[in-house]
């Protein structure tokens, strides 16, 4: 019998950008986001979106990211326009992980933001379980407004992350990991 826990036990990120075709698509994806959105949601607020970018539209998006980046940075270096240009062309699939903010909630905003972090974290889990790649990325452009717009975004809503699927293209070793007894405590009073 095999562990029930190996999938968390064995859980990494693959870089973005060694995350090639194929990535999950009709029915498989519409699956993956189906069990990604099942999250802890005090209040039942649906306090998450997801918004895909695939072909085409990932360069545009990156090619606005680099000329929003040079306007705020005239010096920036050709080199990191160019990273910037193609941050989001390597896997064939990101997701950006969007939360809601109900601010007139009861449900205090950091326990909104959790659940749509829930949301991109089972995005991880379930790409490692339908045996692809994954990674969860943020970059200046999850916190700034300018690119927030860039994205359709209202004035409530903000970006957990981009989370990058596809095929790894290498093997990926693991890192390592904290010692439990490093973390870990038992409160008495």
């Amino acid at each position: 019998m095999s562990n029930p826990l190996s999938l968390l036990l064995q859980r990494h990120s693959a870089p973005s950008r060694q995350l090639g075709e194929p990535a999950p698509a009709g029915a498989t994806l519409h699956a993956l986001l189906e069990a990604a959105i099942r999250v802890p949601d005090h209040g039942k607020l649906q306090p998450f979106r997801l918004i895909l970018l695939q072909g085409a539209a990932k360069l545009t998006f990156g090619e606005r990211l680099a000329a929003l980046s040079l306007r705020l940075h005239p010096d920036l270096p050709e080199s990191k326009r160019e990273k910037e240009r193609t941050r989001y062309a390597f896997a064939p699939l990101v997701v950006a992980v969007v939360a809601r903010i109900d601010a007139d909630s009861q449900v205090p905003v950091i326990e909104q933001q959790l659940s749509a972090g829930c949301v991109a974290y089972n995005l991880l889990l379930g790409a490692e379980a339908l045996g692809y790649g994954a990674q969860w990325l943020t970059g200046w452009a999850a916190y700034n407004r300018e690119a927030a717009a860039i994205l359709g975004l209202a004035d409530n809503e903000q970006v957990i992350g981009f989370v990058h699927i596809g095929t790894s293209q290498i093997d990926v070793p693991d890192r390592d990991r904290p010692a439990l007894a490093d973390v870990l405590s038992t409160w008495t009073p």
